[in-house]
C-alpha cells in the first residue's frame, strides 16, 4: 500500500475547501477530514476504498466535485447517500 501523490492531496484539500459541508472519508473505522490536508497525507492511500459522506447546504455540489476530483486521480471512493 502507498500514499497518495502530494498533488492528489492538496488538490482533493483544496476542492473540499471550496465547499461549507462537511466532507468525511470513512476506511474502515476510520474518519477522515478531507478539509485536513495533514489527515489526509497520513492515512489516505492509493490502494484503499473509500466512502465519502457529504452533509451541508452545497452537498450536492461537493459530493460532484470530490467524486470528480479522486476520479481524476485514480482513487476509488463511495458515495454515500444520506
Amino acid at each position: 500500500m502507498t500514499n497518495t501523490s502530494n498533488a492528489a492531496v492538496v488538490e482533493i484539500s483544496k476542492t473540499a475547501n471550496k465547499f461549507r459541508s462537511s466532507i468525511v472519508l470513512q476506511y474502515d473505522n476510520k474518519f477522515i477530514d478531507v478539509k485536513s490536508i495533514l489527515g489526509l497525507f497520513t492515512t489516505l492511500l492509493d490502494t484503499g476504498k473509500y466512502d465519502l459522506h457529504v452533509h451541508g447546504p452545497d452537498a450536492n455540489e461537493a459530493k460532484a466535485a470530490m467524486s470528480e476530483v479522486f476520479a481524476k486521480h485514480n482513487l476509488a471512493i463511495n458515495v454515500i447517500e444520506d
